[in-house]
């Protein structure tokens, strides 16, 4: 990939060597491991020392450099921190056997040259610390005039991070007295890990291609935290203007709210809808590309920042019907579900603006429209979504300045009545629990339009009925064995059943099938021994031809069907 000077396997050792110097952005996020994390790097290093592994990998680190002896630590920062705390707390172990006059002058030369090596210089005269790695805004004074200096750690007036950090060195430093008595076993212990913990090393120019190595690593399961990358970029704008305390802080405080809004959902994505709710489609890719090109200044980036607040609410709402925000709006309530069970993201940032700008009214409207459109492109087309996305993007672009739409915007993306007709005449649904919710929604719409009676797909009183089994053999009927296996995910197989007549169905013959359709509430199902007198492929497709015909009336949108 362009832009990546180099990938590498790296030992902690060669990490630390040779006047390297590692700095983690001021606005990356707080140290955060808790016990968790730490006990899991000790039981690995314990089989380090125990010889039961020969070596143990530490993961990724992506780092920036135009130098090759300077580095921002771009994704990395809790691994190496917590090396680094662990190191300071053998050295603590190290100075403890100094302070009881054991060994001291073998002990003291020992803790300096693990100090000079790992940690960094200390001046003699002024006791500063000149270490090799720097820690962010939050934790670098707390690391650089407590923990490097081997200080009793205060307990109060401690932020967080702070807090994280003591409690980690007191954890590493209990294990490590415990295990390691001498001098000699505390050398040896910091001599051994560093040789055996190896991390894979990407460097890169800039932030830029740092992003772009995350996006990588994402797609290819690897999870990184591009979220931080976009935190410090947009922080970074700010702190150029040498902003008051209070600036800052206060971003932080909007950032946090947003991050805990969002809980699980990753920041990117919905960054990404927001951005395409306001301007003209990005990709994932081009992303953090587009927004450093775009947000330049401390206006902008506090605009961008409130209004990401401001519409997180909306995002979450948008993929939860049963959020408060629609209580009183049962047809948007009712289009939202819709489009959660056909599982659509493309109109996230079209409802984002659609919310902002319509009256309730118009964006009651907007949903309904999007729902129907989704049944007929993607649930029965099976079409390509990516050519909805231009089209949701100037609807919503539209919408952001005019503060309405027509119908008719939706044109290119509505498939027409004929060839939503073919294609509904055709659909098979494969027996999946998704897929079984689908095929419910649609029975039960067809039979409140065909017969006026309402079935509640939200229900478990209704099960899809195979009327032709799904583990049919070529004893069952008309079917030759290619005949069962064209026919039995069809749409003009499938039929609702109350559960318990399901049940008794299982693989009985038509004819003492349509005995337990007859006692069915479902009107489409207790219809079907009036209409078919066999069941054979020609009569699946019929039936289908029948039900694709009302489909056909029930998602449609005057204004655009043929």
């Amino acid at each position: 990939m362009r832009g990546i000077q180099g990938t590498s396997n790296k030992t902690y050792r060669q990490l630390m060597g040779n006047g390297l110097r590692y700095e983690i952005p001021k606005f990356q996020r707080d140290y955060t491991w808790d016990t968790e994390q730490w006990d899991d790097l000790w039981q690995d290093i314990k089989a380090l020392m125990s010889n039961e592994d020969e070596e143990h990998y530490m993961g990724y680190l992506v780092l920036q450099t135009s130098n090759n002896k300077e580095f921002q630590i771009i994704d990395g920062q809790q691994r190496l921190t917590t090396m680094s705390i662990l190191i300071l707390s053998t050295l603590k172990c190290l100075n403890d056997l100094v302070d009881s006059n054991i060994d001291p002058e073998s002990n003291q030369l020992r803790k300096n040259n693990l100090l000079n090596s790992y940690i960094g210089y200390i001046d003699p005269v002024t006791l500063i610390s000149n270490n090799k790695l720097k820690l962010n805004r939050n934790s670098n004074d707390y690391y650089k005039q407590h923990l490097v200096l081997l200080k009793d750690l205060p307990l109060r007036n401690t932020n967080t991070s702070e807090k994280h950090m003591r409690e980690c060195f007191n954890w590493y430093y209990d294990r490590i007295k415990k295990e390691y008595k001498t001098g000699e076993e505390l050398a040896g212990f910091v001599d051994n890990i560093v040789d055996k913990l190896f991390f894979t090393v990407i460097e890169v120019t800039d932030q830029l291609n740092a992003f772009k190595v995350f996006e990588t690593l994402n797609a290819r399961g690897v999870q990184l935290s591009s979220s931080d990358l976009l935190k410090n970029h947009l922080f970074s704008v700010v702190d150029e203007t040498q902003p008051h305390i209070s600036e800052i802080e206060e971003l932080e405080n909007i950032w946090s709210k947003i991050v805990g809004k969002l809980g699980e959902q990753k920041f990117e994505d919905y960054l990404r809808y927001y951005w395409n709710s306001i301007s003209k489609s990005v990709g994932k890719k081009n992303l953090f590309k587009t927004i450093k090109s775009s947000i330049k200044t401390k206006q902008e980036v506090f605009g961008l920042i409130r209004n990401l607040n401001d519409t997180a609410d909306i995002f979450l709402a948008i993929q939860n019907p049963e959020d408060d925000l629609w209580r009183d709006k049962p047809e948007i309530q009712k289009a939202l579900r819709e489009l959660k069970l056909f599982q659509i993201r493309q109109t996230y940032s079209l409802f984002m603006s659609g919310y902002r700008n319509l009256t309730s009214e118009g964006f009651s409207k907007l949903t309904k429209t999007c729902s129907i459109i989704s049944l007929r492109y993607n649930i029965i087309g099976g079409l390509n979504p990516n050519a909805q996305e231009d089209v949701y993007n100037a609807v919503a672009l539209k919408i952001e300045s005019q503060k309405k739409f027509l119908a008719s915007d939706f044109q290119s993306i509505y498939v027409q009545d004929s060839s939503f007709e073919n294609d509904f005449s055709t659909k098979e649904f494969k027996n999946t629990t998704r897929n079984h919710k689908i095929v419910k929604y649609l029975l039960a719409k067809i039979e409140i339009y065909e017969y006026n009676s309402e079935i509640d797909v939200d229900s478990d009183l209704f099960t899809i009925e195979h009327i032709l089994p799904e583990n049919a053999d070529e004893e069952w009927g008309e079917f030759s064995f290619d005949e069962i296996n064209r026919s039995r995910f069809r749409i003009g197989n499938l039929t609702l059943l109350e559960k318990k007549l399901n049940r008794e169905a299982a693989q009985k013959s038509f004819t003492e099938k349509c005995k337990l359709f007859e006692k069915s509430q479902s009107k489409l199902t207790n219809s079907i021994p009036t209409k078919f007198s066999t069941w054979d492929e020609a009569k699946i497709a019929t039936r289908q031809r029948m039900l694709a015909k009302h489909a056909k009336a029930v998602w449609k949108i005057q204004e655009l069907s043929n």
